[in-house]
């Protein structure tokens, strides 16, 4: 698994950076971890961080018009209300 993670941080990180205009500069954190998901709850908190990770930094100003993001979908599933 170390050797998977290695490589798909390298040529995830090189692709980012160069459509970021970006150079020399790290793009994933060094370490990585797994975490059991004890709830639903849990899940679903876990889920919301990530969610709103491209709303912190700036680059949309609402969860769903982050194209990747599950929160569109969401909010389609809800009648265009999230929960």
């Amino acid at each position: 698994m170390p050797a998977i993670m290695r490589w798909l941080k390298s040529r995830t990180s090189r692709i980012a950076n160069r459509l970021l205009g970006r150079g020399g500069q790290a793009f994933w954190q060094d370490e990585s971890y797994d975490h059991w998901m004890r709830s639903p709850r849990e899940l679903e908190d876990v889920i919301r961080y990530v969610e709103g990770n491209p709303v912190k930094a700036g680059l949309v100003s609402t969860e769903e018009q982050w194209a990747w993001s599950s929160a569109g979908f969401r909010a389609d599933d809800a009648g265009g209300q999230t929960t």
